[in-house]
């Protein structure tokens, strides 16, 4: 199965595993990967950029992981920070048993690999951590961060890394125009790739 349909929601290729080895702060990861995943040899380059920011990590409450693939960030943020709970969503059923089968190859008791419906309408989220799913196409795009982003509780904060070259000064400069009371920056640029951080405003705009 081509990459390129990663989002699709039961793959019908074969699935074929690999081992990934990848490094975040001082812990080491070896998660499975498979066919019909989001990067399914390796981890992504724009997830290994986001994952630099390991530091800033929450160190407790819910976090959403939107699009989370076979889970190598979900997986890394449950490690680091046991009192959180998170969420890793995707529409990809491989993609999500892969999650859970790699949270429960490493004893993790506190990631929930869910489908969107899976996930109670009045559920909210102290931060989302993300390699969202560009090539969806930016309408699919642009839906997802409308419905995800006011799931922030407030002063929730959100870190959403996205390739330069696949738009995400455009991605930025739409989430300023969607989101005018959050506070929107730009956190660093590597390789290519840019990390957008996004903080829910600590308290309701006075009227």
């Amino acid at each position: 199965m081509s990459q390129e349909h990663y989002f699709s929601a039961d793959p019908s290729a074969p699935s074929k595993t690999s081992e990934v080895f990848f490094k975040v702060g001082d812990k080491e990861f070896n998660l499975q990967a498979a066919s019909g995943t989001f990067s399914a040899t390796k981890l992504d380059p724009g997830t290994r950029v986001l994952l630099q920011h390991y530091e800033l990590f929450p160190e407790s409450g819910d976090v959403l992981d939107l699009g989370c693939g076979w889970g190598a960030i979900s997986i890394s943020i449950a490690a680091f920070s046991p009192a959180t709970l998170v969420w890793g969503l995707d529409v990809n059923q491989r993609s999500l048993n892969l999650t859970q089968a790699n949270a429960k190859r490493l004893q993790l008791d506190n990631v929930k690999a869910v489908l969107a419906n899976e996930i109670p309408g009045d559920q909210k989220f102290d931060a989302i951590w993300s390699n969202p799913p560009i090539r969806v196409g930016k309408a699919v795009l642009h839906d997802l961060l409308l419905t995800w982003i006011p799931r922030l509780n407030r002063g929730g904060v959100g870190m959403f890394v996205v390739a330069k070259q696949l738009g995400a000064d455009s991605l930025q400069a739409w989430m300023q125009e969607q989101f005018p009371e959050f506070e929107i920056s730009r956190l660093s640029t590597d390789k290519g790739f840019r990390v957008i951080r996004v903080v829910s405003p600590a308290t309701l705009p006075s009227k």
